[in-house]
């Protein structure tokens, strides 16, 4: 018998669709530095080591007692403008902000959990400018952490990294500034005096010269009675050099050391800064949108528009499952280790809300950005291309209507919560939506509400408890609950891609019937 040809590699027996079918567009692999949209409100997050005085820094920006701006350790401080002060905390599993005093001996809400975030409202000029927002330390963000602070800085347009004088930059902070130079956010860097005021921390240790002579610490850099030398200006380029031998692209970023206190320099730099970018900002949002008014008609020839939107729906949410999937399976990965070599039992909750918390941003830029291309192509197909963006706002505004008639799509803003016996629960409203957000921006425009995972306070108190320690359940614990997380949200992503289908279709099926738009 002669041997067959090997047949060649795209030759699976694997059921391939024909290239004229519509596909899902390629989506978001990973959670990055977001695009910020034009109406998004400007603002600053603050973020750095511990123990940096980044606190200190931010009291001094706005005039307040450093006292005021302590949190939770784990949640967000969003501080805005207001006339009055006042001061909300935003927890998981509420639908209404916890309220309490503003001066530094209030005591705040007995909570289950740490909350997401905390607003404080100051009667401070500074931020009549931009909003101002102080970070949990870098190392306690991790990887999942670190994605949602990127987030924030990507809609916030401006990022504030304050490091000590004797302190170094982590391969965490570097690969998270690296991430902030490739993207058109403005970083700002801001050097206050560590321990040791701004001199190095030698413990009387001697160093080295180029030429391999050992020499007493003062004549290793600073100043001497026959060579004064500014130790600040000296510690400054110390930091800037090494930043840029591992961050190039940070070259013009702006650095400010704290003399005394003294932050005027940084305080009019980010006062410049949100008067250039807020106009920017402002020219890049027209007033009124192409094809915002105005009569809209059909083309001759729609084509078979409605088949190919059911089967690109299909097609996204089969991909986004499948993304969400991996996705849990690298966090399961994450959280074991953390559990056996990290964290351990007691900060398991933390860390899981915190890898929930990314992946709830990453779930929903997935769907903004497949519920966007099948709009464009379908609304496309029936009014023509390239699609004014007046036009697809019209259509996104009667989708949402759509979906408020439709039985499927009365509760889609649900957050989904974790419970301590490793189950998901569900929590609708739009006030559960707001209360899992780290850092709130403008309004969404967006077709789908967005998706929402947590836990709720009863993970913390189970696993802080001192009977609780066993890594073995934890680990146990942590897979039964990631597991429910999955499939829960492969329900909520078909259901959402149905529902957005049948009234995207209802919307163009009167179009096509009428002749033109009747949004």
């Amino acid at each position: 018998m002669k041997p067959g040809s090997l047949p060649e590699v795209d030759m699976s027996g694997d059921t391939i669709d024909p290239p004229d079918l519509p596909q899902c567009p390629p989506l978001p692999a990973r959670l990055g530095v977001t695009r910020p949209d034009p109406a998004e409100p400007l603002g600053v997050v603050a973020a750095g080591p511990a123990a940096a005085g980044r606190s200190a820094l931010l009291a001094d920006l706005l005039r307040v007692d450093p006292a005021v701006l302590g949190v939770p350790a784990g949640s967000w401080l969003v501080l805005t403008h207001a006339k009055s002060p006042s001061r909300s905390a935003y927890v998981p599993g509420y639908r209404q902000p916890h309220s309490y005093g503003t001066d530094r001996l209030a005591a705040g809400p007995a909570l289950a959990r740490p909350p997401r975030r905390v607003e404080l409202t100051v009667p401070e000029h500074l931020l009549r400018h931009f909003t101002l927002v102080n970070t949990p330390d870098t190392a306690a963000l991790g990887v999942a952490g670190g994605q949602v602070l990127l987030d924030a800085a990507g809609r916030a347009g401006a990022v504030l990294f304050v490091i000590a004088a004797d302190q170094a930059f982590a391969a965490a902070e570097l690969h998270l500034l690296a991430e902030l130079a490739r993207s058109p956010v403005r970083v700002f860097f801001a050097v206050t005096p560590g321990a040791s005021g701004w001199a190095p921390a030698s413990d009387g240790v001697s160093t080295t010269e180029d030429t391999g002579a050992s020499v007493r610490p003062a004549e290793a850099g600073f100043a001497g009675p026959a060579d004064p030398v500014d130790p600040v200006a000296v510690t400054v380029e110390a930091h800037r050099a090494t930043l840029l031998a591992a961050v190039p692209g940070l070259a013009e970023a702006r650095w400010f050391p704290i003399r005394d206190g003294d932050s005027a320099d940084l305080r009019r730099a980010l006062v410049g800064w949100a008067a250039e970018e807020g106009l920017r900002r402002a020219s890049a949002d027209p007033p009124v949108l192409p094809g915002a008014h105005g009569r809209v008609p059909v083309v001759a020839q729609p084509g078979p528009w409605s088949d190919r939107l059911e089967r690109q729906a299909r097609s996204c949410s089969q991909r986004i499952r499948q993304h969400l999937a991996l996705e849990v399976a690298n966090i399961h990965l994450r959280v074991v280790q953390e559990i056996v070599f990290g964290v351990g039992c007691a900060g398991l909750p933390q860390l899981l809300d915190r890898e929930t918390e990314a992946l709830s941003l990453l779930a929903t830029a997935q769907c903004d950005h497949a519920v966007r291309g099948m709009l464009a192509e379908a609304a496309g197909a029936v009014f023509g291309t390239p699609l004014p963006e007046g036009v697809r706002r019209r259509v996104c505004n009667a989708v949402r209507w759509a979906l408020a008639d439709h039985r499927g799509g009365t509760d889609l803003d649900r957050v989904l919560l974790v419970t301590s016996t490793g189950g998901v629960a569900g929590l609708a409203g739009a006030g559960a939506i707001d209360a899992v957000v780290a850092y709130p921006g403008a309004p969404r425009d967006e077709v789908l509400p967005p998706v929402a995972v947590a836990l709720s306070g009863g993970c913390w108190q189970h696993w802080r408890s001192p009977g609780n320690d066993d890594p073995n359940a934890a680990r146990a614990w942590s897979q039964r609950a990631l597991r429910e997380v999955e499939l829960e949200l492969t329900r909520e992503v078909a259901r959402r891609f149905e529902v957005v289908r049948l009234a995207l279709d209802a919307v163009l099926s009167d179009a096509v019937d009428h002749g033109i738009l009747l949004a």
